[in-house]
């Protein structure tokens, strides 16, 4: 896995913030590749209850994501019980609990 410590940490408390304390966040893609380079942070975040506006919700925690992370891209892939299951969301269920 390609985060120190304090990105898994940050990315964690923030994802807390915004969608709650029963939220969980995975990290999925290149960043699980420890022998790649750069690359953008695929996050999958799963909340246990309705969100409301959900592109708004998933580009509020990226911005405050890229923000905290000195600007490194973040892409969030959003799991609730009102959204549609989509092939992405299994691929990224097998990436690693932050």
């Amino acid at each position: 896995m390609r985060l120190t410590f304090e990105q898994a940490s940050t990315i964690r408390r923030i994802v807390r913030e915004e969608a709650g304390n029963d939220a969980s966040v995975r990290l999925f893609g290149s960043r699980l590749d420890e022998d790649a380079r750069g690359g953008d942070i695929d996050l999958f975040v799963q909340t246990a209850h309705p969100v409301e506006r959900p592109a708004l919700f998933s580009a509020r925690i990226a911005a405050r994501l890229m923000r905290a992370l000195d600007g490194r891209h973040v892409d969030l892939l959003l799991a609730a019980p009102n959204l549609r299951v989509l092939p992405i969301h299994e691929q990224a269920r097998a990436g690693v609990l932050l």
